[in-house]
C-alpha cells in the first residue's frame, strides 16, 4: 500500500495493490490519514497498518466541556501535565502513543493499552487528581504485566 501526503495542499493519495487480500486495509489508510491529522508523526500512524491489533480512539474535547476555547485549554494542559510529564507517564504506563492537537485527544494502541491510556485521560477531564490516576495506571500496568506473564507461560512449546 502507498500513502502520500501533500503538506501544501492536504491531499492525500491512497494507493492499494490491486492484489490486496485484505479489503480492511482501505479502512485503516483512512484511520492512518485521520492520525496524522491528529498530530501523530507518520511512523507511528503507520503503526495502524503494520499492526493488525493496533487501533485509534479519538476524543473530541468540545463534547466534554463545550466550545469555550479557555476550557480546552485547561484540559489540555491537565492532560499534558508540566512539562509533558502526565502524558508522558501514560505513555509509558498504558503503552499506548497519545496525541494531544487543536480539540482533540487521540491515542494509538492495542485494546488494552487504548482502553487504559482512555480511562486515565477520561478521569482527567472528570476531575481526578493527578495522583489518583497516576495510580490507576500502576495498578493497570501491573495487571498488563501479570497477563502477559500468563500467556507467556501458558504458551505450548514450538519444536
Amino acid at each position: 500500500m502507498g500513502l502520500q501526503i501533500d503538506s501544501e495542499t492536504g491531499n492525500v493519495d491512497i494507493n492499494l495493490k490491486s492484489n490486496a487480500q485484505d479489503p480492511s486495509l482501505l479502512f485503516r489508510a483512512r484511520e492512518v490519514v485521520t492520525a496524522i491529522g491528529r498530530g501523530f508523526s507518520p511512523g507511528r500512524a503507520f503503526t495502524l497498518i503494520r499492526d493488525d491489533e493496533a487501533s485509534l480512539e479519538v476524543f473530541d474535547l468540545r463534547e466534554t466541556v463545550g466550545r469555550s476555547p479557555s476550557d480546552i485549554k485547561r484540559l489540555k494542559g491537565r492532560i499534558i501535565g508540566k512539562d509533558g510529564k502526565t502524558r508522558r507517564i501514560i505513555e509509558e504506563l498504558s503503552e499506548a502513543s497519545i496525541s494531544i492537537y487543536g480539540h482533540t485527544v487521540s491515542i494509538i494502541g492495542n485494546a488494552d493499552q487504548v482502553s487504559i491510556a482512555s480511562e486515565a485521560v477520561r478521569m482527567l477531564l472528570r476531575g481526578s487528581q493527578h495522583r489518583t490516576v497516576y495510580q490507576f495506571l500502576q495498578r493497570k500496568r501491573r495487571e498488563l504485566k501479570k497477563k502477559k506473564m500468563e500467556l507467556w507461560e501458558t504458551r505450548p512449546p514450538t519444536e
